[in-house]
Formats: structure tokens, C-alpha cells, sequence
């Protein structure tokens, strides 16, 4: 039994990536199509909203088979909800509803259907549905519910003036560019979209006159494309041979623990945690290869007069190989899941803000205890780091050589916590994760506790205050002189 079941889900698995990748592939020659023939010069906003959202309808239905029907129950639900609740409740009742719906679909698949984690499920879809849902639902009540000056620079910049029609809100959210993997984008960066003024909202902000041109140029994403998909194929190559050659489950095999060394296990912890990423590099970038095809993602022109077409990008592999912090590695991984804790957790928290956004990242992610283990850590990760920095980076940028010394080491020690902190993540299970933990010793739990307890831990709004004072210091001096 046993051995047929395994046998089940693993054919199941394989259907499911097949599945995932053909939606994906079908998608991209979609959104070059919907870019060339229903281009806003072309089509009106009304058909371009149909036809994103059909298209979508169509790829969760062929992807996911009837379990689709739990992204269009919730997604029906909140409209509902959008339209009947009071403005000052439409987010906590949004947000409550759509993180109900999607913990209840995280158990049910886990514990009640015994899915497991190897099929391609609904579940990613459902989690970036619930992201879009619940941002809508906030920039709405700031926009409607709330004064202009009780909301931040960033807030009033999203806020929502307008409810959105039906089929603004089904084409935002379920249109055929991120029905599958994403990314969260923003609800009025994608009606910018439709209606054509993405990019020239972008373009109007540069001097072109200045700059020799007597109209706004016309920037094409190909270039993005074509790089972004030699990523993805590089990506693709890394996972079906880096990948499958160290296995997560090697370093909590008994002999490897009880033969390697303890330096040889944390290493061999980096290499293994090295070997996960290239799936999610992979997924992340070909979903932001579909949405610039489409003619959507681009975020400006730098000062060379670059093009560039990063708005959706859901990672930056360069800052994540090469972080020097903590903080530097989360904020270039899974960019727009991380920009959605921030702005419906973290930016309104009364309190406990960083403990906060990493138990909702939790839960948002799912039910497994592996989950719960890494977001637990991190909070610990992120305040120790964030009180080893603050404490002691002053001391080593008086020289070029102290500085590079410094980056050298910060770089090793952020590579490994992170590996030491995201391992459960891969194991999910309790006693894989535990044991793992006490084959390392727990150490970084204990360095953590250690610096927390000896150092002094600086709040950001001190640290704010300080960086402005030493700014209009530093203005003042100029003046003098």
C-alpha cells in the first residue's frame, strides 16, 4: 500500500509540474499575443480586462482541475464582502475571510487529503489570490475610509479612491499572468496597465527634452525577456543537476551527522540550502518573464537612460548571492511577497511589528511546522542581526581594507544563518527539524539569545531620528562653510 501510494504521488507530482510548466509556456506566448494584437492603441480596457481574465479562468481550470473552484469561491466571496461591508471594516473582514479560507485549504490538502507537499496544488495560486485580496482591501480603506493625512507617503500613494467594478476586480485578480505563480503586483500599477498609462506614468518623470528627444520614447521589454529567459533556462539546468544531486534529506541521514565533523555539516548545510533555490529562481522569473511579454513591469529609466523592467521581479539573485545582512537577503527574496507583509502588517502594527510580519509570513505560507520553525528563527535572526549592526558596523568602515574585511565575514555569517534558519522550511516536519537543530548544537539560536541579551537593541524610530540628526547636521555644516 504503501509503496502504490508513493508510487501515486509521485506520478501525481510529475503531472502537476508538467501541468505547471505547459500553463506557463502557454501563458508567455499569450501575453506576447496580448501585447502585439490587443495592445491599448488597439483594444479597449473593457476587452483587455475579459480577455486576461478568460485566459486565466482557463489556464486554473486546465492547471488545477475542479479544485480551481476554491481560488473563484474566495475570490467571488471578497468581492462580495468589498461591496457590501462598511468602508472602516472592509479590510479586517477581507483580510480575516481570505486568510480563513486559505489556512482551512493549507490543512485540508495537508492533514485531511494528505496531498503532500510534491504535488503542484492549488495552494499557490490561492496564496497569491489571498496577497491581492487583502492589499485591495486596504488601499480601499485608506483611500476611501481615511483621511489624506493619517496615511503615510507610500499608503496615499496606493490608496484607492474607486471601488472596482467586477471585472476590474476579477481581471486583477485572476488574470492569466499571475493566476499560476504570481507575482502580487499592485491593484492600481495593474489598472495602469490596462488602460495603457503604465508605462508613461514612468517616462513623463524623465527630462527627454533635456536629454535630446522631442517625444517620449516607446521601451520595449524584449531585452528583459530574452535575458530573463536565459535565467530561467540556467535556472531550470541548475535544478535538474545541482538539485537532484544533493538532496535535503542527506543532512539528517545518521551517518552523515555521526561521521562529519561539525564545520563539514554546517557546510554541507550552505551547499544543500544552495541546491533548493534554483526552483524558485526558475518559477519567480519565468512568471516575470509572462507579465513583461505582456508589456507589464516597467519601473523607469535610470540615469544612463536604461530601460529597465523590474517592477515584478520577485528576486534579485546577485543581492541574494552577495548579501552582507540579514535584512539585505529577505528584502531581494520573494520582493513582492515581502513588500505585501509590509504594507498590511508591518507599516500598520501597533506593536511587535517584526514578530508580527514573520508569524503572518507563516501562516500565510502554510500549516507545516517546518514553517513555523524558520519564521520563529528569523525573528530572532533579524533582531540580533539588526543589534550586531547597529552596535558595531561603525567600527569597521574607517578603512577600505577594514571594510572589505568586514563585508568578508558578514557575507559568510549571513549565508550560513540563513541556511541554519530556511532548513526547516525544506524539511518540514517537526522531528527533521529538530534533529537537524541539535546536530548543529542550536548554536545560532544561542548566539542570537546571547548578542540580544548583551547588546543594546536600538529601535528603528531611534535609528530614523539619529540618520535625520546627522543629516541636518551635516546640512548645517555645509551652510557654514
Amino acid at each position: 500500500i504503501t509503496t502504490s501510494t508513493s508510487t501515486a504521488t509521485l506520478s501525481s507530482s510529475h503531472f502537476g509540474v508538467v501541468n505547471f510548466v505547459a500553463c506557463q509556456l502557454f501563458a508567455l506566448l499569450a501575453a506576447f499575443w496580448f501585447r502585439l494584437y490587443l495592445s491599448p492603441s488597439q483594444a479597449s480596457s473593457a476587452v483587455r480586462h475579459a480577455f486576461a481574465t478568460i485566459f486565466g479562468v482557463y489556464f486554473a481550470i486546465f492547471c488545477f482541475g475542479w479544485y480551481s473552484v476554491h481560488i473563484f469561491i474566495l475570490v467571488m466571496m471578497c468581492y462580495g464582502i468589498m461591496n457590501m461591508a462598511s468602508i472602516s471594516n472592509v479590510h479586517r473582514y477581507s483580510f480575516v475571510v481570505a486568510m480563513g479560507y486559505l489556512t482551512l485549504c493549507h490543512v485540508s490538502r495537508i492533514y485531511i487529503f494528505h496531498y503532500g507537499i510534491l504535488t503542484t496544488d492549488f495552494s499557490g495560486p490561492l496564496m497569491i489570490i489571498t496577497q491581492k485580496i487583502t492589499s485591495l482591501a486596504f488601499q480601499v480603506h485608506d483611500g476611501i475610509g481615511r483621511k489624506a493625512e493619517e496615511l503615510t507617503a507610500g499608503q496615499s500613494q496606493l490608496a484607492v479612491k474607486t471601488k472596482p467594478s467586477l471585472l476590474e476586480y476579477l481581471s486583477y485578480q485572476l488574470n492569466f499572468m499571475s493566476i499560476i505563480a504570481g507575482p502580487y503586483s499592485n491593484y492600481k500599477d495593474y489598472i495602469a496597465f490596462i488602460e495603457g498609462r503604465h508605462v508613461q506614468m514612468k517616462l513623463v518623470e524623465v527630462p527627454w527634452k533635456q536629454r535630446g528627444h522631442d517625444r517620449l520614447p516607446n521601451p520595449s521589454p524584449m531585452g528583459a525577456v530574452l535575458h530573463k529567459l536565459c535565467i530561467t533556462l540556467a535556472s531550470l539546468v541548475l535544478f535538474l543537476t545541482f538539485t537532484k544531486r544533493f538532496p535535503v534529506t542527506y543532512i539528517i541521514e545518521n551517518q552523515f551527522i555521526n561521521k562529519a565533523s561539525f564545520l563539514t555539516r554546517l557546510g554541507f548545510l550552505y551547499v544543500v540550502m544552495q541546491a533548493s533555490k534554483p526552483k524558485y529562481y526558475f518559477a519567480w522569473t519565468l512568471a516575470d518573464v509572462i507579465n513583461n511579454a505582456a508589456g507589464y513591469g516597467f519601473s523607469g529609466v535610470d540615469e544612463q537612460g536604461n530601460f529597465h523592467w523590474d517592477l515584478l521581479s520577485n528576486l534579485n539573485i546577485r543581492n541574494i548571492e552577495t548579501a552582507t545582512s540579514f535584512k539585505i537577503y529577505i528584502d531581494n527574496w520573494n520582493i513582492q511577497t515581502t513588500a505585501w507583509l509590509k504594507r498590511v502588517c508591518y507599516d500598520r502594527a501597533p506593536r511587535y511589528p517584526t514578530a508580527l510580519t514573520f508569524l503572518l509570513s507563516a501562516l500565510w505560507h502554510g500549516v507545516y511546522p517546518g514553517y513555523y520553525f524558520t519564521f520563529i528563527t528569523g525573528i530572532f535572526m533579524t533582531l540580533a542581526a539588526r543589534a550586531v549592526r547597529s552596535n558595531c558596523r561603525q567600527y569597521f568602515i574607517s578603512s577600505k581594507a577594514l571594510k572589505n574585511s568586514y563585508d568578508i565575514v558578514t557575507w559568510m555569517v549571513t549565508q550560513l544563518s540563513v541556511s541554519y534558519t530556511v532548513a526547516p522550511f525544506v524539511l518540514l516536519a517537526v522531528e527533521p527539524s529538530i534533529k537537524l537543530y541539535k546536530s548543529l548544537y542550536f548554536h545560532m539560536h544561542i548566539l542570537c539569545i546571547l548578542v540580544l541579551l548583551l547588546l543594546p537593541v536600538k529601535s528603528q524610530k531611534h535609528n530614523r531620528q539619529r540618520l535625520a540628526q546627522d543629516k541636518c547636521n551635516s546640512n548645517t555644516n555645509k551652510k557654514q562653510k
